[in-house]
């Protein structure tokens, strides 16, 4: 019988162990969240909806309400700058044949006033009183806004003519029927209406009858778009001494002549706010006004409409945007919930992992990873689609201003939205028991 070998002295060496087959690193996570994305397309698409709307909202109306806001400054200054308003404390347009409003207060006299008084500080006077009436030119006619005004309202309300001259100081003192135009005037009465069918230069030296006066066009102002501010397009601007000759006879306080609005431009825009109080006390002065409570006028500084106007836009995009971010909240529940339904699905895949190797932690970066790429390509295609919504505020003559802080906290917040939601269901998924996980059904 022979003998089998001998065995080997000593101990022998450990086999090598097997690797954990059940393990993955971040890659593979991405790898199988991405699988189970694009596995089922449409309810991904309908887990992220409320992140893509809620994402979308804010970087829309966030660029909606800066464009607004910017929309906003640039018909102000396109007004005039550095402006003063006084108008009468009751309001109402000035007192006209065709158009008759409330006793006003502030007079013609008053805005001499003004202009002499501050000839340091004040670039430009313009009073004006204003009525809408028919206005004709053979068998054309149109609807217009008739302001009676001073040559000063050229510069004091930036609107220069393109072409021809405005009336003069000499033409206010000789109470000249004489017609500055808009550009809307000019085609209506001109042309067609249409843009293009009148040109400026065939206007110059013709007769226009407004009302029952015929006055000769003297200049004819520039497009001026929709400002938002009524349509300057559609004015026209006669001497105010002959407006109130002609147009308004019976509006007066204690004997003079009133005005709707008398307009200032200051020199210097860091003296606006000092220039209104002293506007302030040289009417309440002539008014024999002593309590600041109880005046019969209001005097408005453009920086304090522009800031009052901007603070308001603010707040309603600050509020629209909340609104927007519990849409994201909304959004992340709704991660959470699906990412519960898929643990509940996956409870056998889980069990074999976890019997190959797989640790708590390698389920948890898997499940957290999916829910972060749903939260993240919901936040992705949110901005896209807001971008998209923004541009669609061109239909209401608002261009989007776009600012990157906003679009970079929408989407930080989506992002964080699917970490927050999507913890809880990987957290789960990682405590689930193997045995158990195995003989789930």
């Amino acid at each position: 019988m022979t003998a089998g070998p001998l065995p080997q002295t000593g101990a022998a060496a450990p086999a090598p162990l097997a690797p954990r087959r059940g393990g993955i690193g971040l890659g593979g996570a991405f790898t199988i969240a991405w699988r189970a994305i694009v596995g089922t397309p449409m309810r991904s698409v309908l887990t992220a909806l409320g992140v893509i709307i809620g994402v979308a909202a804010v970087v829309a109306l966030t660029a909606i309400g800066q464009g607004s806001t910017a929309g906003v400054t640039k018909n102000l200054e396109s007004l005039g700058t550095n402006l003063l308003t006084v108008q009468s404390a009751r309001g109402g347009g000035g007192g006209s044949l065709v158009r008759a409003g409330p006793r006003q207060t502030i007079t013609v006299a008053d805005a001499e006033a003004l202009a002499g008084a501050f000839p340091d500080r004040v670039a430009g006077v313009a009073p004006s009183v204003n009525s809408n009436l028919q206005a004709k030119v053979g068998t054309n006619n149109a609807q217009v806004s008739l302001v009676g005004t001073w040559p000063a309202f050229e510069t004091v309300r930036n609107s220069p003519v393109e072409t021809g001259v405005y009336f003069t100081d000499a033409d206010v003192s000789g109470k000249k029927r004489v017609a500055v135009i808009g550009h809307q005037t000019l085609l209506d009465l001109f042309g067609d209406g249409t843009e293009g069918s009148a040109q400026p230069d065939q206007a110059i030296g013709q007769k226009v009858r407004l009302g029952s006066v015929t006055f000769t066009v003297s200049g004819v102002l520039p497009d001026k778009g929709n400002s938002g501010f009524g349509n300057a397009n559609s004015q026209v601007l006669i001497p105010l001494s002959t407006y109130l000759q002609r147009f308004s006879r019976t509006n007066s306080a204690g004997g003079q002549p009133t005005v709707s609005t008398v307009y200032l431009q200051a020199s210097d825009a860091s003296d606006l706010t000092g220039l209104q109080s002293d506007v302030t006390d040289l009417l309440m002065t002539r008014h024999d006004l002593s309590d600041p409570d109880s005046l019969d006028f209001q005097v408005q500084n453009q920086a304090d409409s522009l800031a009052s106007l901007n603070s308001i836009t603010n707040t309603l995009t600050l509020f629209v945007g909340a609104i927007a971010g519990i849409s994201l909240l909304v959004g992340g529940i709704g991660i959470m919930n699906i990412m519960l339904v898929s643990v509940t699905e996956r409870t056998r895949e889980i069990g074999v992992r976890k019997a190959l190797g797989a640790r708590p932690r390698d389920i948890l970066t898997q499940f957290l990873v999916e829910a972060s790429l749903l939260s993240i390509g919901g936040g992705v295609i949110g901005m896209l689609l807001g971008v998209a919504l923004a541009f669609g505020g061109k239909a209401l003559n608002i261009t989007p201003v776009f600012s990157l802080p906003p679009m970079l906290i929408a989407f930080a917040f989506s992002a964080l939205v699917g970490v927050f939601f999507g913890y809880y269901p990987a957290a789960r998924a990682a405590r689930l028991d193997p045995v158990d996980s195995l003989r789930y059904e």
